[in-house]
């Protein structure tokens, strides 16, 4: 099944996964301005680094009144490790399906090697949802090494909330 992209102004589809520290990670059902960085996983060199950004972040964004959170499809082992090695202090969903990535509309990898990692992975993803649950921002990338500025995302949220600055990229 291919994946379908999110237009922007779309309902974020109810993606729940398992989240590190027990319950769930369902940002559809969360209220509030929200964001959600996928990953690709614990093997991705470039994911750290971005991730150590967005926690760096954290003040910039509850400023902004936007909650974070981030997802990949490593299971609870991996997701843990990293989150003990790198002290990320945002929610981390773990276990995302490929159908769940494929309803979120991202690039799909297959692992290059069993040292890579064990199963197909996504590529990273960003999306900022807002309090009617609608897709704000999107950004889908097919490769590791583009991905939007996270500080540029974090003004971006706290201008749209103060402009009341609509979703753009919804002209048919």
């Amino acid at each position: 099944m291919p994946a379908t992209k999110i237009a922007a102004g779309e309902p974020f589809p109810d993606i729940r996964v398992p989240r590190l520290g027990g319950g769930e990670l369902a940002p559809a059902a969360q209220a509030g301005w929200r964001l959600l960085v996928v990953y690709r996983g614990k093997h991705c060199p470039l994911c750290k680094p971005y991730l150590k950004t967005l926690d760096g972040l954290i003040g910039e964004f509850a400023a902004a009144n936007v909650a974070v959170a981030a997802v990949s499809a490593d299971p609870k082992a991996k997701a843990e490790a990293d989150q003990a090695e790198f002290g990320w202090r945002f929610p981390v969903g773990h276990d995302l399906s490929v159908a769940q990535m494929q309803a979120l509309g991202l690039y799909v990898s297959a692992p290059r090697s069993a040292q890579e990692t064990d199963r197909p992975f996504a590529e990273p993803g960003l999306f900022l949802i807002n309090p009617e649950g609608r897709v704000q921002i999107v950004d889908i990338s097919n490769a590791p090494f583009a991905r939007p500025d996270l500080a540029a995302i974090a003004r971006g949220a706290k201008r749209i909330q103060e402009m009341n600055y609509p979703i753009r990229g919804t002209f048919s």
